[in-house]
């Protein structure tokens, strides 16, 4: 078998007095129920201005239209210029323009308006987009599943972190999967946890490891608790105060660099020192923790990380905290875990390698 599948488009009943089109065929409102449009032999264009995508299904059969090009239209919408799509694809322009408009008459509709400046998805766009990804996960994970059922592990595992984890050490846990499952791409992505949770949850990552405060756990994913810890304060060498171990409140003078506001590595330092009853300022906010000792290096501020985390720079001086700010690691997961992802937390659980 092939990577040809066909399509049936099935969109509900338009609102009253409007009218539907699918596969250049029009009908009146009057039609109850939803209505199954055969794509297969579709060739004159929607006029889009009174079309309407309610509700809109792709159903997958096998026969007509072809997965990569599905990946064409994937690539195109995530980069919104053909010709980087193109070159994610590894193919010249020419022939994925070629093939995205064969799908457009195929399906009897534009998916992308092209202008000089951009590229943007139409209303049809839109629909095929979310059942074209669908489709593509689902074959990706046919032949994952096959595979694993003969005893090999392949596919894709997608990894997020936070910058922080001090749980595991998560190069040398990539570096074991790899050697191990050498048929698995890998890759990673590093983000906050907020984004990390919402990101597994639409599938986008399969596994992640998280920071959280104390009060906080991720939800709508599965999650097995790490460890916690505590944060020091981490300050420039030739910083003026002398002491190795202070409260929150005798630093709550100081200006801060922190991560940006809403965010979970920021939370737990803004809970403390609410806890304390003291009010900080943060002028510098950042996205990464290297930013964050690269300002601190430079005598622009405290900074607060995991105790765990900063053996990492030798180069700063650390202030322990009586009444530090806490975080607790999360690593988590899809409650439906791929065979590649399986495997990842399967090697976790058998073999965790320790912090850097």
């Amino acid at each position: 078998m092939g990577d040809h599948w066909c399509f049936f488009l099935v969109v509900d009943q338009p609102p009253a007095g409007g009218t539907w089109h699918s596969a250049g065929r029009k009908e009146s409102a009057a039609a109850q129920g939803p209505v199954a449009a055969d794509i297969k032999g579709a060739r004159r264009p929607i006029d889009e201005s009174n079309t309407y995508f309610s509700s809109v299904s792709i159903v997958v059969h096998y026969g007509w239209v072809e997965l990569q090009q599905l990946r064409y239209v994937v690539a195109v919408a995530e980069t919104r210029n053909f010709t980087r799509a193109a070159e994610r694809c590894r193919v010249v322009q020419s022939a994925l323009s070629h093939q995205i408009a064969a799908l457009e008459r195929e399906l009897g509709a534009r998916l992308f308006e092209r202008t000089s400046r951009r590229v943007r998805l139409t209303p049809a766009g839109e629909a095929f987009l979310a059942a074209a990804r669908e489709c593509l996960e689902a074959a990706d994970r046919a032949r994952a599943e096959v595979a694993a059922a003969a005893g090999e592990i392949r596919g894709r595992l997608a990894v997020g972190t936070i910058p922080t984890v001090a749980a595991v050490n998560v190069p040398v846990a990539l570096r074991d999967y790899r050697r191990r499952y050498p048929r698995v791409h890998i890759t990673l992505i590093a983000a906050g946890s907020g984004e990390l949770i919402e990101r597994v949850r639409q599938g986008g990552v399969d596994v992640a490891f998280l920071g959280l405060p104390p009060r906080m756990e991720p939800k709508g994913v599965e999650s097995r608790r790490l460890g916690g810890g505590e944060l020091v304060a981490v300050v420039a060498p030739d910083y003026h105060r002398a002491e190795n171990e202070v409260d929150l409140r005798s630093l709550a003078d100081e200006p801060y660099i922190d991560f940006r506001a809403g965010a979970a590595g920021r939370a737990q330092s803004d809970e403390a020192f609410a806890a304390a009853g003291v009010r900080r300022e943060v002028p510098f906010e950042v996205s990464s923790a290297d930013l964050m000792v690269d300002l601190v290096r430079q005598g622009l501020g405290v900074g607060l990380l995991p105790a765990a985390y900063v053996p990492r720079f030798p180069d700063l001086r650390v202030i322990c905290l009586r009444d530090a700010p806490t975080r607790v690691e999360y690593l988590i997961w899809d409650n439906r875990p791929s065979p590649a992802a399986t495997a990842f937390l399967e090697m976790l659980r058998a073999d965790p390698p320790g912090s850097a």
